[in-house]
């Protein structure tokens, strides 16, 4: 104990001469004490002008030894302080978010929603069987990683470098063409972890110190199902859209898939509940259909938000308005489980970028505000939308209509 005490005083720790300038301080506050205490007004004064230059040494000391022990501590830059108290003072006030779906739209929400607040949790399907995933799924009877990969990253706090390596994809010619770097570390960590997938997010969560949670919504190696209008029914994600075919159910192989208990406990304590943007049937209902999860929903006092896609998918939702995607929402589950709608209003028909969708059947969802609230919702109707090479939501509109609508809306069950 008294050798580790000792070590304090070791060179280049950057420690005593902050304590020695603190130290000297209070001396000289009390050598100003001394003269302070004299019946003499000239010396008198004297003595205050030696305690105000002994707190100053005071404060100085205190300060500097408090940066010196957050930058031992956090393996930060000095100059990062700043974003180190924002992060533990500001985003850590901030609501308790729950965002629930998969895909690139769910990632997209978290990467700007994390720097309104730290208390995100995203709840992800795990449904996935194509690509690397898929691949993944099958070698090692793993739940699908790709969506959860991909919210990790974009909740991390790490360097730039890190997120990049978890994204970096194998080239054609590797015997590991197509596997993500990411995926193969969680299912790495699958396997250390005693084939524990959630134990295997929250390492990943470390490694990458992300800002909030990131859950699968069961941990169960479940898959898809859907049943069309014309009496056929596929197995697996992947094969889910069907051009020119209409899903009228989506179903879970195996039916009475459990969600998770984080899961759960995350919905229950909310104040806000967003669901999307993703893909209606392959990102936001995979989650919604699993037993536990919709009834936590609606019995949870959070605003429960739905932000609606901006363009149709092909095989999925052609010819879909914003209130058919809710109506869907609706037929799985209940008619409590949005109070709102986000849906865009920009004019996105004169884009080039369009020209590419229309190609694959796919065009913009309209935005029937009417009849929405004829449902029985809140909607929200703003530009939320960016176009370059895809038409997808802007993360910057899109956070600073939910952090409005939030603002509005939120309750809070502290």
């Amino acid at each position: 104990m008294s050798n580790n005490i000792f070590k304090w005083l070791y060179p280049g720790i950057q420690i005593k001469r902050w304590v020695m300038t603190a130290l000297l301080g209070i001396g000289v506050v009390a050598f100003g004490a001394y003269f302070a205490a004299n019946p003499f007004a000239f010396v008198k004064i004297f003595g205050f002008v030696i305690i105000f230059c002994g707190i100053q040494l005071v404060v100085i000391g205190i300060v500097k030894l408090t940066v010196s022990l957050i930058t031992l501590f956090l393996p930060r830059r000095e100059q990062d302080l700043v974003n180190i108290l924002y992060q533990k003072r500001y985003l850590e006030r901030g609501p308790r978010i729950v965002a629930i779906g998969g895909g690139h739209g769910l990632s997209t929400l978290l990467l700007a929603l994390k720097e309104y607040t730290a208390n995100i949790t995203a709840i992800v399907t795990v449904a996935d069987s194509g690509g690397s995933s898929g691949r993944l799924r099958q070698e090692f009877n793993i739940v699908a990683p790709g969506d959860i990969r991909n919210c990790l990253v974009a909740l991390a706090d790490a360097p730039t470098l890190m997120g990049e390596l978890f994204q970096y994809r194998f080239p054609e010619k590797s015997e590991l063409k197509g596997h993500n770097f990411g995926n193969l570390f969680l299912t790495a960590l699958y396997e250390v972890a005693n084939r524990d997938f959630q134990q295997a997010v929250e390492l990943t969560s470390k490694v990458l110190a992300i800002r909030g949670r990131v859950i699968p919504s069961t941990v169960e190696n479940v898959h898809l199902v859907a049943r069309y209008k014309d009496g056929k029914i596929t197995l697996g994600e992947a094969k889910i859209p069907r051009p020119g075919a209409e899903i009228e159910q989506l179903l879970l192989d195996p039916p009475n898939t459990k969600p998770t208990t984080e899961a759960l406990e995350a919905i229950q304590e909310a104040d806000i509940i967003i669901l999307g943007p993703g893909s209606l049937y392959t990102s936001v209902l995979p989650n919604l259909i699993i037993q536990g999860i919709p009834e936590a929903i609606c019995a949870s006092s959070a605003f429960k938000i739905y932000i609606c896609n901006v363009m149709t998918q092909m095989g999925e939702t052609e010819g879909f308005t914003a209130s058919d995607h809710v109506r869907e929402i609706i037929k799985h589950t209940r008619k409590d489980i949005l109070d709102a709608v986000i849906l865009n209003s920009s004019d996105i028909s004169a884009t080039e970028a369009l020209e590419r969708y229309q190609m694959g059947n796919s065009y913009p969802v309209l935005p029937d505000v009417d009849e929405i609230r004829a449902l029985g919702y809140k909607s929200f109707s703003e530009d939320i939308v960016g176009v370059k090479d895809y038409v997808r939501h802007d993360s910057a509109k899109l956070v600073q209509v939910l952090i409005k609508v939030i603002e509005k809306n939120r309750i809070i069950k502290r």
